[in-house]
């Protein structure tokens, strides 16, 4: 039997990329579907596209902007010997955890992709994370572009990661959103987007990672409790400082100590000073972990937020970018709320004040109830769409056209 192949961002040192790209792999090991994640380390054709996007976007200054704060912490990493000293610590907790994913031959241009998917894949699933970022749609390789057009292709809660594509990309958006046989995302901007360039209606499913459940994630961070005391703890990768402020007031409201993971996406200085406890030997099981064990949970990431909600904490999301910024992927966390009926008044600009905030009480019981159906059906969706999966081993019924199928389980025999 052919392998199932997985395109994601499995090589990107961040929890949320590394735990979404295994646990696409977990619930395909859980369904018995054998499967690999494609390799693409030192990818020449990758590495090219990705430049030649880069070099496209040299004279605008808002795109240089954005990226200013990641290429000042690649040069302070450089000068810095401290700092380069624990972000070597961190990379190591990154590379230990990435070596548990099961990966393909390296595969050294797009060229080698096709004619190894050709022999080895039945199915080729893209997902999910930021994949198709204008920069990842020109690079050509999130697109499965290089993937035979005999070999069946899936889009699971694969992310635009912004709310509008600009114009000048929509017939490469067009072209390669129609070759995907079975296309879903994780948000609704996702699905206006792709009704716009291509009158195609999307399916929302939730990300690989609420594919499982509490106690799988349970089963996969470390057992001992790495901080004894109660904590806050601050996941931030923007560098606004009013969101640290407010963990500073969080702080002495609870009588907590402040546990940071610091200069995770880019170097923000006010971070080695508000913080109590600052790890740098944290990989992803271990950050499962800590978010498993804290009081509060400060963040502006999406994963920040969504493994807060798996948990059940008291958690404050806060947006990372500006309403008007050109790297705004504000939305992703908006239509994570909304799917599991979560109050967009989790979402803070860090001025707000603690006690109020602190009244606003979550609904967990409502919460997980909707997260159930929307895994179900999530689950359900990805089964069916993989045209080599087993139906007689498994609840699913056989969709024969599944070109068809929009995952609504409608038809599912009970």
């Amino acid at each position: 039997m052919k392998n199932v192949g997985i395109v994601s961002c499995y090589f990107k040192n961040n929890y949320g990329s590394m735990l979404q790209a295994y646990a696409t792999k977990m619930i395909l090991d859980k369904n018995n579907i054998p499967n690999e994640t494609v390799n693409i380390d030192y990818n020449i054709d990758f590495i090219k596209g990705k430049k030649n996007y880069y070099m496209s976007q040299i004279f605008n200054f808002k795109f240089i902007l954005s990226k200013f704060g990641m290429l000042k912490m690649k040069i302070l990493i450089r000068m810095n010997k401290n700092l380069r000293k624990n972000i070597h610590i961190r990379e190591k907790k990154y590379k230990e955890f990435r070596n548990e994913i099961n990966l393909s031959p390296k595969m050294r241009s797009y060229s080698d992709l096709t004619k190894y998917a050709k022999f080895n894949y039945s199915d080729v699933i893209v997902g999910s994370d930021q994949l198709w970022l204008p920069v990842n749609v020109v690079s050509d390789y999130y697109t499965l572009n290089w993937v035979p057009n005999d070999i069946n292709k899936i889009s699971y809660a694969t992310s635009m990661g912004i709310s509008h594509i600009p114009n000048k990309y929509n017939n490469l958006y067009n072209s390669f959103l129609k070759k995907i046989n079975h296309l879903s995302v994780r948000e609704k901007d996702g699905v206006r987007i792709i009704k716009e360039i291509t009158n195609i209606n999307a399916k929302i499913v939730c990300d690989p990672t609420l594919l499982l459940t509490k106690k799988d994630w349970e089963k996969e961070a470390k057992k001992e409790r790495i901080i004894k005391e109660k904590y806050i703890l601050c996941y931030f990768l923007g560098n606004n400082i009013n969101h640290r402020k407010f963990a500073e007031k969080l702080k002495k409201e609870t009588k907590t100590i402040i546990v940071s993971l610091n200069h995770a996406d880019e170097y923000v200085k006010y971070s080695d000073i508000y913080a109590d406890f600052i790890p740098y030997d944290i990989g992803p099981r271990e950050w499962i972990s800590l978010i498993r064990d804290a009081e509060y949970i400060c963040t502006d990431s999406f994963h920040g937020t969504l493994f807060s909600i798996i948990f059940n904490k008291i958690f404050f999301s806060f947006r990372r970018y500006d309403s008007k910024s050109v790297s705004s992927t504000n939305s992703r966390i908006d239509s994570l709320l909304e799917l599991v009926g979560i109050s967009k008044e989790r979402i803070l600009t860090g001025n707000e004040n603690v006690k109020k905030i602190l009244e606003y009480n979550i609904d967990y019981i409502n919460v997980n109830q909707k997260l159930d159906i929307l895994r179900n059906e999530s689950e359900k969706w990805l089964i069916n769409s993989i045209s080599n999966y087993d139906t007689t081993k498994c609840e699913y019924i056989n969709i024969k056209d599944k070109f068809m199928c929009t995952g609504c389980s409608v038809c599912k025999n009970k």
